[in-house]
């Protein structure tokens, strides 16, 4: 019988640094287990050392040389990586009380509902760290609380299901994307739904491909130099004390002239995934919920390097009114709540709107910036039916004259790039295919009508 062969990708680079870190991970269960049961004496053996991974420069050996974790906080992360890596590592959590004919209750732990393994709580990895010993059991409460690091970081999360039970019943776990850093070195891309109202989105265009003026493109290097030399700011130049944590800017002009573009290309030169929040999925007709679905948000992204960007922003960050209604109250607190989780939120944030004066001025004070996108002047324009249209690929009629298209129809980039797929589709299906000014114009009529505006000639 031959081995399935594994895929080169599936080949984790954290693969040698794991096998160890479990293989003593199950050495400290077993010991704690012969402990427990009296098959060892107190002083039968010392307990098993942690490997050394020197030398390993996978993605989760790294991880560790950076978090400079305790043997005990070692233990509680394969803890709470068990049940990804190794859920049978934990079956000996599933012993029986032959007295009580049910689990021993100090053992802990949870059985899913469709997984059919262990699901770890704090009991479990107390009952891990110190068996039965009331004072060593306190001693070690302090790992499970908000303000510890790797819970505070996100790292390990404490889900307490059922508020009424003891606190030492909440499920350990991992968040997914720190889980995949671990196993991959990579980012976890997540998908829509899953309770994240929110999208990654990505480009595969550079900053030249981005037409933009001069001082449009300067007030955009104050973000990219944020993004390079904040903790150079914070804490080297000890200004923390006086800087708010994190980048917040209000990006405004009309549909098209560049204002998601940029905010792709921020995250794409320093390797941070943006995510555009769906507003469809956090704005609420229920009182209470919008701010609930924000919550959810900001406290995903909180530990990340992300660039949050809200398109259409003024339908969730619209100006306040007097509260002459509970609708208007509730309407009011989540401007309030808008405003202070976005003041503690310590990445980069950025609004986008078409409508600037439509803006609680609340936020605008709060904005580092302030950044507006012209519609493109004439030069602007030429260049950019010429980016477009003339990259050597696209088959052009002789009779196309990007110079006069630029100075007569005043067009944004995004509606040029719809002229482009429109002129592009007419052509490919004549023979020869070849773009015709006719097809150009056809596409420029049909973005004009959007607008309210008709081409006569």
């Amino acid at each position: 019988m031959t081995n399935c062969p594994t895929p080169p990708a599936a080949r984790s680079a954290s693969a040698p640094a794991l096998e160890r870190e479990l293989a003593w991970f199950q050495e400290t269960l077993s010991h704690r287990f012969a402990l427990h049961l009296g098959t060892l004496a107190e002083d039968g053996g010392g307990w098993p050392a942690p490997p050394d991974h020197t030398g390993d420069d996978g993605p989760f050996a790294t991880a560790l040389r950076r978090l400079d974790p305790t043997p005990a906080e070692r233990l509680v992360l394969m803890l709470a990586l068990a049940p990804y890596l190794a859920p049978e590592a934990l079956d000996p959590f599933l012993l029986q009380n032959e007295a009580t004919g049910r689990r021993f209750s100090e053992l802990g732990g949870q059985v899913g509902q469709s997984h059919t393994g262990i699901l770890p709580t704090v009991e479990t990895a107390l009952f891990l760290l110190a068996g039965t010993d009331r004072a060593a059991r306190i001693a070690a409460l302090p790992l499970f609380k908000p303000e510890h690091r790797l819970v505070r970081q996100g790292i390990l999360t404490v889900e307490h299901r059922h508020p009424e039970e003891p606190p030492a019943a909440a499920v350990l776990g991992m968040s997914r994307d720190h889980l995949e850093r671990l196993l991959t070195g990579g980012d976890y891309t997540w998908p829509p739904g899953e309770g994240f109202p929110a999208e990654r989105i990505t480009t595969p265009l550079d900053w030249d491909d981005l037409v933009l003026d001069d001082a449009t493109r300067r007030q955009i290097g104050m973000i990219d130099s944020w993004i390079r030399h904040s903790h150079t700011l914070l804490h080297d130049w000890r200004l923390a004390r006086r800087l708010k944590p994190g980048y917040r800017c209000l990006f405004y002009g009309g549909p098209g002239t560049g204002k998601t573009l940029t905010a792709c290309l921020l995250g794409k030169s320093h390797g941070l995934p943006v995510y555009r929040v769906d507003l469809s999925r956090v704005v609420s007709k229920w009182i209470g919920e919008t701010e609930k679905n924000l919550a959810a948000l900001f406290d995903r992204a909180q530990h990340h390097d992300w660039i949050l960007f809200f398109d259409e922003a003024e339908a969730l960050f619209g100006k306040r009114t007097d509260a002459q209604s509970a609708n208007d109250r509730s309407a009011n607190q989540q401007i309030a709540y808008l405003l202070q989780r976005l003041e503690d939120f310590p990445g980069v944030v950025i609004l986008a709107t078409n409508q600037r004066g439509h803006m609680d001025e609340a936020f605008a004070r709060r904005f580092q910036s302030s950044i507006l996108f012209p519609m493109p002047d004439r030069e602007a324009r030429r260049k950019l039916w010429e980016d477009m249209f003339a990259t050597g690929a696209v088959p052009l009629a002789g009779d196309i004259d990007f110079e006069a298209l630029a100075d007569r129809h005043e067009l944004a980039g995004g509606a040029i790039v719809n002229v482009l797929r429109h002129a592009c589709l007419l052509a490919v299906e004549r023979e020869p295919p070849r773009v015709q000014l006719a097809d150009i114009m056809s596409g420029i009529r049909q973005e004009l009508r959007k607008e309210g505006h008709y081409l006569t000639r």
